[in-house]
């Protein structure tokens, strides 16, 4: 082993993106980690939802994690959040992902380890999935989530296949529950489109999303930006090595100008593989985004 050591990143989402107070103490409980550093934020209003993307060695994130979503847990009430985007819980989703010198198995671990550590300390229900997952069902982060929270508290009180992996059948009644896992790299991305006919957005996402036999790793919605005026695809993209972005950035404009709508541009939530980017470059396909934050800069930027 070299002497940096293991790196591991967490792309944490919180179900907020409208109060910049709120998602400032969940950054500022990830800084007063030591040896967690936080690469990248960013809140969108209409999915009233943050995403802080964190790195550091596997002790330092796990510790980071539990206190942002402690922090997320004391200012964040689901019963009153409302956004465009499906969740479960006020930290919604928790990933772990190997960077350096760590596999997916131990990152699972990690996952087990703040997944108990959530459930001991603030009694908040925890659902494994991706390579974290107890059940093979859950290790599809839609399947987890399906319903969303206003379907989850009550089914887990029924339903057997909706019993968290740590916790009992009630959700935290004001935090919901969380979905901690490991996976690879995910690009999660939005394309938005001219028009403000969400019809128009979901038929594409139909389309290209892996569940409906489009591209294979390809998760999509159709989302309504209402304070805009115009709706976007957005997606993740869960192997950008089998299918990259510059794959559905050409099949999205094609399947939107055959309806006689424009993409206006593309946005990257969290950071991107520089591959990702160069593979554009060589298929001479533009992806429209502004200023694109790479994995890779981040971390140097960092001094990791």
């Amino acid at each position: 082993m070299s002497e940096l050591g293991p790196l591991v990143e967490c792309v944490a989402n919180f179900s907020e993106g409208r109060r910049a107070d709120v998602v400032e103490a969940i950054a500022e409980a990830i800084r007063a980690t030591p040896g967690a550093h936080i690469l990248d934020q960013s809140s969108d209003p209409d999915h009233n939802r943050s995403v802080i993307t964190f790195a550091g060695r596997p002790e330092s994130v796990g510790v980071a994690a539990v206190a942002a979503a402690g922090k997320a847990i004391e200012l964040i009430d689901l019963n009153t959040q409302e956004g465009v985007h499906p969740r479960i819980g006020a930290a919604d989703v928790i990933p772990f992902v190997p960077l350096r010198q760590i596999t997916l198995i131990e990152c699972g671990w990690i996952a087990h380890s703040v997944g108990a550590e959530l459930w001991n300390r603030y009694r908040l229900p925890v659902y494994l999935y991706g390579d974290a997952a107890v059940l093979p069902a859950r290790r599809s982060l839609p399947y987890v989530r399906q319903g969303g929270y206003e379907f989850l508290k009550e089914a887990v009180k029924t339903d057997i296949d909706r019993f968290p992996d740590y916790g009992q059948a009630e959700l935290h009644p004001t935090a919901g529950a969380a979905a901690v896992g490991a996976r690879k790299i995910l690009i999660a991305w939005n394309i938005e489109l001219d028009t403000a006919d969400v019809e128009i957005a979901k038929s594409i996402a139909q389309t290209i999303r892996e569940a409906n036999g489009g591209f294979n790793g390809v998760r999509a919605l159709g989302l309504d930006l209402e304070s805009r005026g115009i709706t976007q695809v957005s997606m993740n993209l869960t192997d950008y090595e089998v299918t990259p972005p510059h794959f559905v950035m050409a099949r999205v404009q094609r399947l939107a100008a055959e309806q006689g709508v424009r993409v206006l541009g593309s946005e990257l939530i969290g950071l991107i593989p520089q591959k990702a980017l160069d593979l554009a470059v060589a298929a001479g396909i533009d992806l429209m985004l502004d200023n694109p934050r790479t994995i890779e800069a981040s971390l140097t930027a960092a001094g990791l």
